[in-house]
């Protein structure tokens, strides 16, 4: 019971380490668990096979998290925290007369605060991960209601529609496709409480982490375009933008779903296992370098934007009016920030195991809250936006007040006919 209480807290632990990046980050841990015991299982078989002779001393053992090799009476034999877990902490077994002792530790205990040096309290920890998935469902809510009200206003004012906005409502959609995977994921990986979804191989569940890949990549894909159509606008200041717009589209929606059916049919081939999960699967790789890639060259854009505006701006023949154009610029630049995702930059070059807890609020925070930044930004805020709809609606009360003219116009003619007869 000890080792099944201590593989529950291991997942708990586990759990959101990689939320914003992979499906259910606990089956990770599970999926590991399972491989070791294979490795064991298949370590015993090997020594059975090769008719391996116990002369006296404990024989190897899975205990349902780790693999305890052969030993001597009264040999003392240790053992590392699962890897998944960053932990350095050893698990000490001895080797006695009746056979293997118990633990050292318990592992949720040696591992888990280990991992996690704050609370003392398992209750404690379940509170925490609680809060941090009422911040996920609460982030991911919010932006998907934004990104919808700011898809409604571009595509009921046809006129916003320019390359520029046109390409900020595909990101719109990207962002919304994102949030849809997610609580479509959730709703068929966990719909059944009864069901191992960890160990499960369902066409659904596939083919909801299959789109959920999908949105992440076209996600990223759409925020390096914005990087891109802004390096154009800067460098190429009299090129018809709009001719590349459909080499924007092929770039944001083909090239993930290129790489989307690549993945789907080497894991059909060669790794059709659970629900295509496993991110110790090498797989993973094909849906991660793209998104690595996408990061990088945002970043590479970012800081050449950057230097562009600096130089303009100090340029010492540059009149007023184009300096305010300028700083306009430098203000926009650092918006976006959040729109290329480069607070990733900063957690693909922190290693896991450096502050956690924080490594989580933030990607959690901005991950899920960033289609609602993005939203704000780029349409609430939006300068050209606000005042199409003020001019929109000056025009709407307009075209009311003559209306009302008419009709009291109208109403006194007919009056004065009626008096006539």
């Amino acid at each position: 019971s000890n080792i099944y209480h201590s593989r529950a807290v291991l997942m708990s632990a586990f759990d959101f380490l990689h939320q914003v990046g992979s499906t259910h980050p606990e089956c990770s841990i599970v999926l590991h668990l399972l491989n070791k015991e294979n490795e064991c299982k298949l370590k015993m078989k090997t020594m059975l096979m090769l008719k391996f002779v116990y002369v006296s001393g404990c024989e190897m053992q899975w205990d349902g998290v780790s693999c305890w090799p052969t030993a001597s009476e009264g040999e003392i034999v240790s053992v590392y925290c699962p890897r998944l877990l960053v932990s350095t902490a050893l698990i000490t077994r001895n080797c006695t007369v009746a056979g293997w002792s118990q633990p050292s530790l318990p592992y949720y205990k040696a591992c888990y605060y280990e991992a996690y040096e704050q609370d003392e309290d398992v209750g404690k920890e379940k509170n925490y991960f609680d809060t941090l998935r009422l911040i996920y469902s609460v982030g991911y809510g919010a932006s998907l209601a934004a990104l919808l009200v700011a898809v409604l206003v571009f595509c009921c004012f046809r006129k916003l529609l320019c390359t520029r906005n046109y390409i900020h409502l595909n990101l719109f959609v990207s962002f919304i496709l994102r949030s849809l995977a997610v609580f479509i994921k959730d709703a068929v990986l966990f719909a059944d409480k009864s069901m191992d979804h960890c160990t499960a191989s369902t066409l659904q569940c596939k083919a909801a982490v299959t789109f959920f890949h999908f949105c992440v990549l076209s996600n990223f894909s759409w925020l390096l375009v914005e990087g891109l159509y802004l390096q154009t606008l800067l460098l190429l200041t009299f090129i018809q933008t709009r001719r590349l717009l459909w080499i924007y589209v092929v770039l944001g929606w083909g090239s993930p779903s290129l790489t989307i059916v690549i993945w789907a049919l080497l894991k059909t081939q060669l790794d059709d296992e659970g629900c295509w999960d496993n991110l110790e699967s090498r797989l993973w790789w094909i849906i991660k370098i793209p998104i690595l890639l996408s990061i990088f060259i945002n970043l590479l854009i970012f800081l050449n934007i950057s230097r562009i505006i600096a130089q303009k701006t100090k340029a010492t023949n540059t009149n007023q009016s184009e300096t305010r154009v300028y700083r306009s610029l430098v203000r926009s630049t650092l918006l976006l920030i959040p729109l290329f995702g480069l607070h990733y930059v900063l957690f693909a070059v922190v290693p896991e195991n450096v502050g956690v807890r924080p490594r989580l609020y933030l990607e959690l925070v901005l991950g899920s809250f960033q289609g609602f930044i993005v939203a704000v930004l780029y349409c609430f805020l939006n300068g050209e936006v606000s005042s199409f709809c003020t001019e929109t609606v000056i025009r709407a009360r307009f075209v009311q007040l003559n209306s009302n003219k008419n009709t009291i116009r109208f109403l006194l003619r007919s009056k004065k006919k009626s008096r006539g007869r």
